[in-house]
């Protein structure tokens, strides 16, 4: 009997580590008190911009991003956001065009994800929207993209769609030095990108003022204000 009730306890244990809702780890934050803010569209933090205009492009092996900075405004879950653009090429043919929203706490820095729409792209043609969300909809909720002072150890929700899009980060550093085509850039941010719904992992930096300089094999050849 006692071997058979310390086998239900272990049984137990390992259900109770093993949820099925990754949200339903903790050490992750998902609450960031969103209200009390004063929600801007324009506006910048050391590692954001969102300013109309904006534009970095990264490049590697065969791909290229360019992510720029619209005049448009979406009202998102009732909140004014910033929409960027996001192209991505793959050997010179677009593979896909993400429409990203975002806002900056005015007080904090802090700018937050409220969604993005896609069209995946094959032959020129559009063959899905693979991984979009918009909080309000369903269980869906805005995410913390960019915290206004990060410091290590920081771990935050970056997308909140149960099911379909749970991106996640923590930052492992504030001092990074990285040397790209676009220049040299120290005190750099970087950090450990993941998700709850995949074994995916992957690191990214950001340099002061500019915001993103590295994705994996993606780095910075281009940053600065476009016309048009």
């Amino acid at each position: 009997m006692q071997r058979l009730a310390l086998a239900v306890l272990g049984i137990m244990a390992i259900t109770a580590g093993c949820s099925s809702d990754p949200l339903a780890d903790t050490s992750w934050q998902q609450e960031f008190a969103i209200d009390e803010c004063d929600l801007q569209a324009t506006g910048r933090s050391e590692f954001f911009i969102l300013e109309p205009g904006y534009q970095i492009v990264l490049e590697g092996g065969n791909e290229r991003v360019a992510i720029t900075v619209l005049d448009e405004t979406r009202t998102i879950d009732g909140v004014v956001t910033r929409v960027i653009e996001e192209r991505e090429w793959k050997n010179n043919d677009l593979i896909e065009i993400s429409r990203n929203f975002f806002a900056v706490c005015e007080s904090t820095g802090d700018t937050f994800y409220f969604g993005e729409d896609v069209d995946d792209y094959a032959a020129g043609e559009i063959v899905g929207h693979g991984g979009a969300w918009l909080a309000g909809e369903g269980d869906a909720k805005a995410g913390l993209i960019m915290p206004g002072d990060p410091a290590v150890g920081m771990r935050y929700y970056q997308e909140i769609a149960p099911g379909v899009a749970l991106d996640r980060a923590e930052v492992v550093s504030v001092n990074e030095t990285l040397t790209t085509p676009a220049g040299t850039f120290t005190d750099a941010l970087k950090t450990e990108e993941s998700s709850g719904l995949k074994n995916e992992r992957d690191f990214k930096t950001y340099a002061r003022g500019i915001g993103l300089i590295q994705d994996e094999a993606l780095l910075l050849v281009e940053y600065g204000f476009v016309s048009g």
